[in-house]
């Protein structure tokens, strides 16, 4: 049977940047009966407790989903996929589990291989930092948010209800996507900007190999292009293995406007590059105005 929100013990494993902030958000907004974290830092235990952002916290991870009504998977991708192979016989029947992590397809279809009498929904929270860690963490990251949910083939009106639920007890915007959907929007979105930041960083470092001026001289255009590119290392090679046929497409289509606009740039054809210049900005500027 699953529970209201509001009478729920709410376990979340991972107390990072997206764990930390979603346990730290139920508890300030009052959405859940009981908050639990699970971390492999002992020395995370007392910070999280020192923040309020948990009313208990543990490394045992058996005794923290033993009375979980909702269990929250904040690790890496590969790492969630992992859990969700060992987890089904700590779980309780009724109990609802789901996640936060960035892909979609290869966790829904770990999910699928939960016990029956075990709920799932899928989850991606579409906010964040490029900085990771407890010490980062921020109860107000999800406020007007957009929350991916993806629901099972075999998922209950209840549970999905219960998943947005929890969505929106930490502020955010639920939207129920399909995960192969979702996988080919955030490629675009989210996976592509990252690499072509490595990309730029990357091309920055070749060009200044003999002059470091550049660095010298880089402002806010290298900065804020070239944040993303100071992300945890290991969440986005777990995000570039699980979506990679989506990240490939994505690639091949950010080359064709580089190749495209190399081209234009190489023929002298200022007009055309001015009109690629224009369209880039108007679409930029519909979407953040």
């Amino acid at each position: 049977m699953v529970v209201a929100l509001a009478d729920a013990q709410v376990t979340v494993v991972g107390l990072g940047l997206m764990g930390g902030s979603l346990a730290a958000a139920l508890r300030r907004r009052e959405s859940c009966r009981r908050v639990v974290g699970v971390t492999r830092q002992a020395s995370k235990i007392s910070r999280a407790r020192q923040l309020g952002f948990v009313d208990e916290a543990t490394t045992d991870v058996g005794q923290a989903l033993a009375d979980a009504d909702v269990i929250v998977l904040a690790t890496p991708v590969t790492d969630i996929i992992a859990k969700l192979a060992m987890m089904g016989p700590l779980l309780k029947p009724g109990a609802l589990v789901t996640d936060v992590g960035s892909t979609k397809r290869a966790i829904c279809a770990a999910m699928e291989a939960l016990p029956r009498a075990v709920h799932a929904v899928g989850g991606h929270p579409m906010c964040g930092k490029e900085a990771s860690g407890l010490a980062v963490a921020d109860p107000a990251l999800y406020e007007g948010k957009r929350y991916v949910l993806c629901p099972l083939p075999n998922t209950t009106p209840d549970a999905l209800a219960l998943a947005t639920a929890l969505a929106e007890g930490v502020g955010a915007k639920p939207v129920v996507l399909d995960p192969a959907r979702h996988d080919a929007a955030v490629a675009a979105a989210s996976h592509l900007p990252y690499c072509m930041a490595v990309a730029l960083v990357l091309a920055a470092e070749t060009l200044s190999s003999e002059d470091d001026l550049a660095w010298n001289l880089a402002a806010s255009g290298f900065r804020d292009t070239s944040r993303v590119a100071a992300s945890d290392v290991r969440m986005m090679l777990d995000i570039l293995q699980t979506n990679r046929d989506c990240v490939l497409d994505a690639l091949d289509a950010a080359q064709g406007s580089l190749d495209a606009l190399r081209s234009l740039l190489s023929q002298q054809d200022d007009a055309r590059v001015a009109e690629l210049l224009a369209a880039a900005r108007h679409r930029r500027m519909r979407l953040f105005p």
